[in-house]
């Protein structure tokens, strides 16, 4: 693996939520990386560059890419919203990318993708990262595209491609659906950095959690890799229950785990639905 300062790493979404709180994070260990949205982040640093770019747009990304080591793709539209918004951003500007990757000789990508690919699971239902896909939305059916993207990307063209399926990235847990998915900045960088990293890696999904004692989720691969959280979602189970007595009863959305994104629109027999 070309050392850090040598490597052209890619940071696509870097003006979002997450892109945010990351930013700082990866600074020091990828000098020289390279930060994209279609506006620029604020407070740019010294040792980042910014290039617009917007994803549908293939010429731009492919621009973008144009000698990258390496790319972490959180690029997108990041909740749900109207299938056009989904198809433009998360399904056409996610297979741009790598194609793009693809033509330039990326060897490394790491995809965000999103517990929402999974989220009609019962919370009752303990799943690993090899269960079939059950979206809860139509962004979480393009996250469930772009695994499946990454997939072809790396058994048909030998790039190393890792999946994150995240939770729910933040300084701690806004609510009890929260203490089963939460990820610490610190935590999702330290997967960021086995996907960019890792020797062994081919194609792999891992979820973005840290260490929840009330998780739904198997995350021995990423252990396995080197994972090592260290963010609890315990330790704030006080300040999350506070939280959600505000919030209040879904009766739909609290039997599984993507929580509102399930009730949203929902007009199933709730007994039928992941079953």
């Amino acid at each position: 693996m070309p050392d850090a300062s040598a490597r052209r790493i890619v940071l696509t979404g870097a003006a979002g939520g997450i892109g945010t709180m990351i930013r700082p994070l990866l600074a020091p260990l990828y000098p020289g990386l390279v930060l994209s949205d279609r506006v620029a982040p604020a407070n740019l640093q010294p040792t980042e560059r910014f290039v617009a770019a917007e994803l549908t747009r293939p010429d731009e990304v492919a621009g973008l890419v144009a000698g990258a080591d390496s790319v972490i793709h959180l690029g997108g539209h990041s909740v749900e919203g109207p299938w056009n918004a989904i198809l433009q951003a998360n399904i056409i500007g996610c297979y741009n990318l790598f194609e793009a990757a693809r033509e330039a000789g990326v060897r490394r990508v790491v995809f965000a993708s999103s517990n929402h690919a999974v989220g009609f699971y019962p919370r009752s239902r303990r799943i690993g990262p090899d269960v079939t896909v059950r979206p809860d939305s139509r962004y979480g059916v393009s996250k469930a595209f772009g695994e499946a993207l990454a997939a072809l990307y790396s058994d048909k063209h030998g790039m190393g491609v890792t999946c994150l399926r995240i939770g729910n990235v933040g300084p701690r847990p806004i609510d009890v659906r929260r203490l089963s998915i939460w990820i610490s900045p610190e935590d999702l960088v330290q997967l960021i950095r086995i996907g960019l990293e890792h020797p062994e890696i081919r194609f792999e999904i891992l979820y973005g959690a840290s260490d929840n004692a009330a998780s739904w989720w198997d995350n021995a691969r990423a252990h396995a890799l080197g994972y090592r959280p260290t963010g609890r979602a315990e330790d704030h189970r006080v300040h999350a229950e506070a939280q959600q007595a505000r919030i209040g009863p879904d009766p739909i959305g609290d039997r599984f785990q993507g929580g509102s994104f399930c009730s949203a629109e929902f007009s199933n027999d709730p007994t039928r639905a992941g079953a």
